[in-house]
């Protein structure tokens, strides 16, 4: 890790006295064993899910017989049905092991904690303070919660071209500036893993009288490590999303919504259980949440297997330093003041140095390589390495360096031809345009679909994301402007590049407010 990242705020990273022995609870997965008991009885299954784990079904020959055994539906006694079942001991688990007051189990994704945290925001004020990059699915939130929204401009890298956090400075002006405020809306880490101030941002939003609500998606393993950044319950946050199935090992849709014992908890209990119930599905898949049970476990009581893929990333960027060829993104975070920490487990490589955009070396790896990393932009490739699934690292390094150099080499990558100076150019991210309208007020209004260069100036009435990391450059109620089309239109054209929200593949056309 780098540690010049995290000098200024020496409590944002785990120490040795922050990740006590797990108590013998934890090595149990209630759940889990539960399902997996249920599963070997003899059951006539007369019920849904349709297949009823016939044996020699296509599902069963696809996936295997044990998979359609445990895909129960829920509310069966002895599992999830009752007083004190297996179900109730694990989100408790779930909640001692993160310290929360209380877990909630999410199998629709982290995107479903950001829309209840959304939702129960109306309930203590009128607008809600948010980071202007947060993910998408914080702004369906805001669609669904009619709030208004001031949003806190993050810092941008310019020559990566990605967004960052904010300071707890920017996010006291906009309270000073929101007498209505409801709650203070952040992400940390990033995507590309810088870890904010939380702590800091925590103090300013509860001596407003507000709870920090955090997004705390890609850092579900935090605080399992001394060497990791501490999770941000322990650094102040009230009410945290964490998609469990990014780095912590649950199978993927799954999650959990943390809520911290502080000043705010009595309050948002009862509005986050209702809210919580408005979109779980009624039909939670078992094993989903059994893999939350399961992921959990390893986590609290396997800090050697999660120290070992610590170890395993940093000799990844330990290797690309030496060589020489590329550089690592997370080397440069101490430029920027709202960055405190780095996630270990994120190994962000700058190809440009190396003569070869993101996007082809992407492109390269998977081809060529067989070796997927998480994302690509113009200027990087971003990979990842789960906590305690040591990958083949060697591997990984040597198809990097072993990618040509289509750009010309390091010089014309840099900065001498019209290429780079194009790549450059789709690297800026947008300035949003103009709020006019709440999210709610322009998503449900009249719109019609017009072609993308008529739309400039006009009042957008979706959601558009680059994706990933699906951090919206136009928001509904925003004006649109000809920079984000141009900037969406580059993406869409891009190597695996999508917008998210977007009428069609290419961004021609544009839905506004009629």
């Amino acid at each position: 890790m780098n540690t010049r990242t995290t000098d200024r705020h020496t409590d944002q990273h785990t120490d040795e006295h922050a990740v006590p022995c797990a108590p013998p609870s934890q090595l149990r997965a209630p759940y889990a064993e539960a399902l997996l008991d249920h599963a070997g009885r003899d059951w006539l299954r007369l019920n849904v899910p349709g297949h009823a784990a016939t044996p020699g079904s296509d599902l069963a020959g696809y996936f295997g017989p044990r998979v359609t055994a445990l895909d129960f539906p829920p509310l069966l006694d002895g599992i999830d049905l009752g007083q004190d079942t297996p179900l109730d001991r694990a989100l408790e688990l779930a909640a001692e092991a993160w310290g929360a007051r209380r877990t909630w189990f999410l199998t629709n994704g982290a995107s479903q904690g950001n829309q209840i945290a959304s939702m129960v925001a109306p309930a203590l004020g009128r607008t809600l303070v948010v980071q202007r990059s947060v993910h998408s699915s914080v702004i369906d939130g805001l669609v669904m919660s009619g709030m208004d929204a001031v949003f806190v401009q993050p810092s941008v890298d310019p020559d990566q071209g990605i967004a960052h956090g904010v300071t707890a400075a920017d996010v006291a002006a906009a309270l000073a500036r929101t007498p209505d405020a409801a709650a203070v809306y952040i992400v940390s880490p990033s995507y590309f893993g810088a870890v904010a101030d939380v702590r800091a941002i925590a103090d300013t939003a509860h001596a407003a009288g507000v709870p920090l609500i955090v997004d705390e998606a890609w850092g579900s393993h935090f605080g399992f490590h001394p060497g990791l950044p501490a999770r941000a319950l322990f650094l102040g946050a009230d009410l945290v999303t964490s998609s469990t199935h990014k780095l912590a090992g649950s199978l993927t849709q799954s999650a959990m919504l943390h809520l911290a014992e502080g000043p705010f908890a009595d309050r948002l209990e009862p509005l986050v259980d209702r809210a919580f119930r408005l979109v779980q599905s009624t039909s939670a898949s078992a094993l989903l949440t059994a893999s939350l049970d399961l992921a959990r476990r390893r986590l609290a009581t396997d800090a050697d297997a999660t120290g070992g893929c610590v170890e395993a990333a940093e000799r990844v960027r330990g290797a690309v330093r030496a060589l020489g060829r590329f550089t690592v993104v997370s080397d440069g975070f101490h430029a920027f003041p709202d960055i405190v920490g780095a996630d270990p487990l994120r190994i962000a490589i700058d190809t440009r140095a190396g003569g070869i955009t993101g996007h082809e070396a992407r492109r390269r790896l998977f081809l060529d390589h067989q070796v997927m990393v998480e994302v690509a932009t113009g200027a990087a490739v971003v990979a990842v390495i789960g906590a305690g699934s040591v990958p083949d690292t060697d591997r990984f390094v040597e198809a990097l360096h072993t990618l040509p150099s289509p750009l010309g080499g390091p010089a014309a990558a840099g900065h001498g031809d019209a290429r780079a100076t194009a790549d450059a150019e789709g690297l800026r991210l947008p300035d949003p345009g103009a709020t006019k309208l709440t999210a709610r007020e322009a998503f449900l209004s009249p719109a019609r679909v017009v072609a993308a260069e008529d739309a400039v100036g006009r009042i957008s009435a979706d959601t558009l994301a680059a994706y990933p990391p699906g951090i919206p450059n136009v928001l509904p109620g925003e004006v649109i402007t000809a920079e984000v089309v141009r900037f969406l239109q580059r993406t869409a054209a891009a190597p695996n590049g999508h917008v998210r929200g977007a009428v069609d593949r290419g961004v021609r056309g544009l839905r506004v407010v009629a």
